[in-house]
C-alpha cells in the first residue's frame, strides 16, 4: 500500500506543479496584458494630445491673423501721424522757438491778486 500511496502522492505533486505552471503563465499573461493596455492607453493619449494641439494651432492661426492685421493697420496709422507731426514741426519750428525765446526773455512780472489785495 505504501507504493500505491507513494504513486498517488507523486501524482498529486505532479498535478500541483502543473497547476503552479498554469497559474504562473496566467500571471505572466495578465502582466503582459496590463503592460500592453498601458502602452495602448499612452499611445491614445499622445494621439489625442497631438490632435488637440493641432486644433489649437489652427484656431490660433485663424484668430491671430486678425490681430496681426489690426496691429499692422495701427502701425501704418502711427507712422502717418508721426510724419504729419514732423512736417508740422519743420514748417512751424522756427516760429515756436522764437516764441519760446520771446516768452522767456520778455518777462512782465505781475503781482498775484491775493498778494496785491
Amino acid at each position: 500500500m505504501s507504493a500505491q500511496n507513494s504513486a498517488g502522492i507523486q501524482t498529486l505533486l505532479d498535478a500541483e506543479r502543473e497547476a503552479q505552471k498554469i497559474v504562473q503563465q496566467a500571471r505572466e499573461y495578465r502582466t503582459k496584458r496590463i503592460r500592453d493596455a498601458k502602452a495602448e492607453a499612452q499611445k491614445e493619449i499622445e494621439e489625442y494630445r497631438n490632435q488637440k494641439e493641432e486644433e489649437y494651432k489652427k484656431f490660433e492661426a485663424e484668430h491671430s491673423s486678425g490681430f496681426k492685421k489690426a496691429e499692422d493697420d495701427a502701425n501704418v496709422e502711427a507712422e502717418q501721424k508721426l510724419k504729419e507731426i514732423q512736417a508740422a514741426g519743420k514748417k512751424q519750428g522756427d516760429k515756436v522757438v522764437s516764441d519760446l525765446i520771446k516768452a522767456t526773455t520778455d518777462v512782465k512780472p505781475d503781482v498775484p491778486e491775493k498778494i496785491a489785495a
